[in-house]
């Protein structure tokens, strides 16, 4: 008997990441799910080759996700002035050509400056006045966590010498007391909150164009941590059916009283758009000095960071959000802003086991970056259930930052293996724009701990905490699919599963570590659907 509705490839090495089959060679597709999954003649027999695609020996995963992303800035960043340059002036320049073409008045937006490579270290708002005196500039550092602008843009938001620095922020001065143009965490906001939204229409007419580039990189799915506009974009693309893309929206900390007003739960949603938890930030990150640390900065011993809230606070919080049915994702970069998250959790388990949702409604608690840690605190993520949510590149973007300002603390940054060691659930994205949303780059960054020219060396930055490639894309799929509740539809390529997976170039359990980051998808299939294919 014949299946001639169905979709079968054959001729594939396929990683399924099932433990109860963790390879094959066929599979057949109806209706969006895997029905069953095998070798060559098992498949071919059984449904037949009326709808089939020989995979001519390729490497087929599953659906890789990005699990922590800001959809909206990433795809309004590809607009942006690139300010990723090796040099200020380079930058500057690239300022100066944008702002002579855009109307007077009208914004001018970059993203992905670093004080941290640049001999001159920060820029100042005299010095983009030389190159746009008739449009306010914004431009985002890399970490965004800091902003440079003009003296325009300082104008327009009413900043001056004698505007105090908001809760959780820090506004840069010069010696004549005069703003600096460097608006450090919650200080970017007085600037960016007089911007223009875009429209809800620009939003979704942008996404159209980015979504096709996250398919083209092997993503089937994210997990968004931008604010509500983004979310309004998402439901109109799934209302028209052209998301295509799984998407677990988090919730922005703003709008949490309304969430619970609205009566809204993380896991609310379908196998395409979910609510998932509610965003916090407790400090800032590495290259401004802003994360939150036990001891000082080496190279400024009276600076320990910026600790936005503490335990207490937090704690407070979740348990206004767990009590009406929300999960939290808690962005902390340094060691103490992540002692004082898990202080939080420890408390905050010992309450959910109060509610009466208690157990059937287990919270997926997570801890967003988790970039340094002190080794005590190590093993209390798998004692306390919760999911480390990090991106691997960065350890290889930021190792010579870390050495720098962490010193012998960085043994424990990035510990992706002591981390797992203990059990805790891992999972990785990319937090684009901050870095490229590519999973093979982080999958590269991960198993070898090293930049693409190879350095720092052959072993890798601190070589102890590399992970093997299984691991590392479990962190893409398994690992993601059990953060989201969805453990038991994605993350696999089983029977009943969603079809959902990537057609590889070359495969990642046999191809050389360095090679890893030039992987390039062949196809990438979205419930049955491939949305990106180059297959002949």
């Amino acid at each position: 008997m014949t299946f001639s509705n169905k979709l079968v490839i054959y001729n594939a090495k396929i990683h399924t990441l099932d433990p109860s089959k963790a390879s094959a060679t066929a599979l057949a597709i109806d209706c969006g799910q895997i029905l069953a999954i095998g070798l060559d003649d098992e498949i071919r027999s059984a449904f037949g080759l009326s709808r089939a695609i020989n995979a001519n020996g390729q490497t087929i995963i599953p659906g890789l996700t990005d699990a922590h992303i800001h959809l909206q800035d990433y795809a309004f960043s590809q607009e942006k002035i690139n300010c990723e340059t090796p040099t200020q002036a380079e930058c500057l320049q690239r300022v100066a050509a944008r702002a002579n073409t855009a109307h007077p008045g009208a914004w001018v937006m970059g993203h992905g400056w670093n004080q941290n490579i640049w001999p001159e270290g920060y820029g100042t708002a005299l010095q983009i006045d030389q190159v746009s005196t008739q449009n306010p500039v914004y431009l985002t550092h890399k970490s965004m966590h800091s902003a440079w602008v003009n003296s325009l843009a300082l104008q327009l938001a009413g900043i001056d010498r004698n505007t105090l620095d908001p809760a959780g922020g820090r506004i840069g001065h010069l010696e004549n007391g005069e703003p600096d143009g460097i608006l450090y965490e919650s200080a970017a906001n007085l600037v960016e909150s007089i911007i223009p939204e875009p429209s809800l229409d620009q939003v979704v007419q942008t996404f159209r164009k980015t979504l096709p580039r996250l398919w083209k990189m092997g993503l089937t799915g994210i997990h968004d941590f931008d604010r509500s506009h983004c979310f309004s974009a998402l439901q109109v693309l799934h209302q028209e059916g052209e998301l295509k893309l799984r998407v677990v929206k988090g919730i922005p900390f703003e709008n949490l009283a309304d969430a619970i007003a609205m009566g809204l739960r993380t896991g609310f949603g379908d196998v395409m758009l979910r609510v998932g938890p509610v965003k916090l930030f407790v400090d800032g990150a590495l290259g401004p000095h802003t994360a939150a640390m036990i001891l000082p900065y080496q190279d400024e011993a009276q600076n320990s960071g910026i600790l936005k809230l503490e335990a207490g606070e937090l704690l407070e919080i979740g348990r206004r959000a767990v009590a009406n049915g929300i999960s939290l994702a808690v962005h902390a970069i340094g060691d103490r802003a992540n002692r004082e998250v898990l202080n939080a959790y420890e408390q905050l388990r010992q309450f959910e086991k109060t509610l009466p949702s208690y157990p059937s409604l287990f919270h997926r608690h997570r801890i967003e970056h988790v970039q340094v840690l002190h080794p005590d605190d190590i093993q209390r993520f798998s004692e306390l259930d919760i999911i480390a949510s990090m991106q691997p590149i960065h350890a290889t973007s930021d190792m010579l930052m870390a050495d720098h300002y962490w010193g012998k603390r960085s043994v424990y940054a990035y510990a992706w293996h002591s981390l797992i060691s203990q059990g805790t659930t891992l999972i990785f994205g990319s937090d684009a724009p901050v870095e490229s949303p590519n999973p093979f780059w982080g999958i590269h960054a991960a198993v070898t701990r090293r930049r693409a020219d190879g350095s720092p060396t052959a072993e890798g930055w601190y070589p102890e905490q590399r992970i093997d490639v299984l691991k590392a894309i479990q962190a893409y799929t398994v690992g993601p699919a059990y953060a989201s509740g969805m453990e038991n539809q994605l993350g696999k390529l089983a029977p009943g599963y969603l079809a959902d997976l990537v057609i590889t170039d070359q495969d990642p359990f046999s191809c050389p570590p360095e090679e890893l980051m030039n992987i390039h998808p062949v196809a990438t299939m979205v419930a049955g659907e491939w949305l990106y294919s180059a297959l002949e």
